[in-house]
Parts: C-alpha cells; sequence; structure tokens
C-alpha cells in the first residue's frame, strides 16, 4: 500500500491482534493511525490512542471528535473491536447475546455512521469491517458472535450502496483462525483440531489479515465495494 495522499485512519479495537496489526502496517505506509482501546494502549508513539467503547454512542463521537481535532478528519475507518461471550444457546443469557451484538455489530455501526460525516463532505472514504468465517460457517456456543459476524455483511453491503456516489467503498474482511491472544489460550489439541480442518494447515497471522486491510483501503481498490475477502486458508470455500 502507497501513501500518496497520507490518509488518516481510524482502527477500532487497535490494542492488539489484528487491529494493532493493521495499525501499524498503516503506520508503516506513512498514514496518520489512530486507534480506539478499552482496556489499555498499545506501546507504539506512531499511534493516537483513544479511549473508546464503541457501545457507547457518546464515546465513538468523542473518539472521533479527538481524531478529527489531531490528524484531521478520518478517511479510512477498520471497524475491528469486539467481544466474545461464548456458551451454548440453552445456557446463553439475554445480555450476552445483546452485548456482543452490539459491540460488534451496533458498534461498527455506530462508527460507520460516525466516519461517514466527513467522507461524504470529502467525496472520498474507505471502511472495512472485520467479520469472520464464524459469520457465514456457523460455530457451535457462538451463536452471539457468530450473528454479529453475519450481520456485518449486510451491514456493509446496504453501506456500500447508499454511499457509493460519493466515492466511499464499504467491504468485509473475513479471517479465519488466527494467531491472536484467543487462540494461545487453546490447549495442544484445540489448536490442532483447528489446524488440521483448515485446507492450508495452520493458523494465519494478524500481518495476513492486516494486508488484505490495507489493499482494501487501498487507492488501488477503488473499485471494489460490497465485497467479502476471506482469510482464511480456505476454512471457508464453499460457505
Amino acid at each position: 500500500m502507497t501513501a500518496a495522499d497520507g490518509r488518516v485512519v481510524l482502527v477500532t479495537g487497535g490494542n492488539r491482534g489484528i487491529g494493532l496489526a493493521t495499525a501499524r502496517a498503516f503506520a508503516d505506509a506513512g498514514h496518520e493511525v489512530a486507534v480506539t482501546y478499552r482496556s489499555s494502549p498499545p506501546d507504539d508513539p506512531r499511534l493516537l490512542c483513544v479511549p473508546c467503547d464503541v457501545s457507547d454512542t457518546a464515546q465513538v463521537d468523542d473518539a472521533f471528535a479527538k481524531v478529527e481535532a489531531e490528524l484531521g478528519p478520518v478517511e479510512i475507518l477498520v471497524a475491528n473491536a469486539g467481544i466474545t461471550r461464548d456458551g451454548l444457546v440453552l445456557r446463553m443469557s439475554d445480555d450476552d447475546f445483546t452485548d456482543v451484538l452490539d459491540t460488534n455489530l451496533t458498534g461498527a455501526f455506530r462508527a460507520a455512521r460516525r466516519a461517514v460525516k466527513s467522507m461524504m463532505r470529502a467525496r472520498f472514504g474507505r471502511i472495512v469491517f472485520l467479520s469472520s468465517v464464524v459469520g457465514t460457517a456457523g460455530q457451535a456456543g457462538q451463536a452471539n458472535y457468530a450473528a454479529s459476524k453475519a450481520g456485518l455483511v449486510g451491514l456493509a453491503r446496504s453501506l456500500a450502496r447508499e454511499f457509493a456516489s460519493r466515492n466511499i467503498t464499504v467491504n468485509v474482511v473475513a479471517p479465519g483462525p488466527i494467531t491472536t491472544d484467543m487462540t494461545d489460550a487453546l490447549n495442544d489439541d484445540q489448536r490442532s483440531a483447528i489446524g488440521d480442518a483448515v485446507p492450508l494447515g495452520r493458523f494465519g497471522t494478524p500481518e495476513e489479515v492486516a494486508a488484505a486491510i490495507c489493499f482494501l483501503a487501498s487507492d488501488q481498490a477503488g473499485y471494489i465495494t460490497g465485497a467479502v475477502i476471506p482469510v482464511d486458508g480456505g476454512l471457508g470455500m464453499g460457505s
């Protein structure tokens, strides 16, 4: 990805894993990058770190205002913030279901709604939502998470149609098993079973996901919108 225009980038949930790898990839390319976080900020002086819980509309608005004041209007939004509260449906509470949707799906909506205000004026914008292979394939014990990630596809494609005339593209990246804090918590047998299910026979890296995101945000991807790009080692083929 080239930084001919030195874009302003905001990555929600950019303090670790895929979000942090994505923020660093944009920074490496010479862009001005901000990240939101809930727990602790990442240790990277190149990043503007902004506390924000995307389930709170006021905090989303405040985060954008801070980025705009310090870096300028957001031109590239990567909606990555998300949570999990896994459990079988019969044991899943209403709060476990709605909290995951409110953060993963409605949180992405809140961020996108705020971002398009300046993007429309500039007649340029790139929005990338982070979904998951689980959003199309499903997964036992993750009905809430799968529903939230599937919903992002419908949201992205609706926004893609709504804002295409303003040169704003909206796309989805759907990772498969990626080496992150969540997968590091799996035991050896679990990791082996997941790796065996992937045609490429391994977990992906956050940097591989970041590369796909950066491409979709680039000028070279200006004719791609409403797309779902799998970065899953072939796990989701046919779904």
